[in-house]
C-alpha cells in the first residue's frame, strides 16, 4: 500500500465532503423556505415527486456510469432526512 497516495486520495475526499456540506446547507435553506409555504403537515411528503426524482437519478446514474444503487440510497436518505427535518420544524398556522 502506498501511504502517500492514500493520504492524497483521502484529502480529495475531504475536499469533496466540504463541497457536499455547503450544498446541503444551501438545500436546507431552500427546504426551510418551502416549508414556510406549506399550510398542512400532509403537504410535506409528495410521493409522486419523490418517485420522479429517484427515477431520474437512476437514469442519470446509468448514463454517467455511476452505480445506481449507490445514488438511489444516497438520494433516498437525503429525501427522507429532509422530510424528517420538515416534520420536526412544521408549525401550524
Amino acid at each position: 500500500m502506498d501511504k502517500k497516495k492514500l493520504i492524497i486520495a483521502r484529502n480529495k475526499i475531504d475536499q469533496l465532503d466540504s463541497s457536499i456540506f455547503h450544498l446541503i446547507k444551501k438545500r436546507t435553506k431552500i427546504v426551510k423556505y418551502m416549508l414556510s409555504l406549506k399550510q398542512f403537515k400532509n403537504q410535506i411528503v409528495d410521493q409522486k415527486r419523490t418517485n420522479i426524482i429517484l427515477k431520474n437519478i437512476r437514469k442519470r446514474s446509468i448514463q454517467h456510469g455511476v452505480d445506481p444503487k449507490i445514488t438511489s440510497r444516497i438520494w433516498k436518505a437525503m429525501i427522507w432526512g429532509f422530510v424528517n427535518f420538515q416534520k420536526r420544524n412544521f408549525k401550524k398556522k
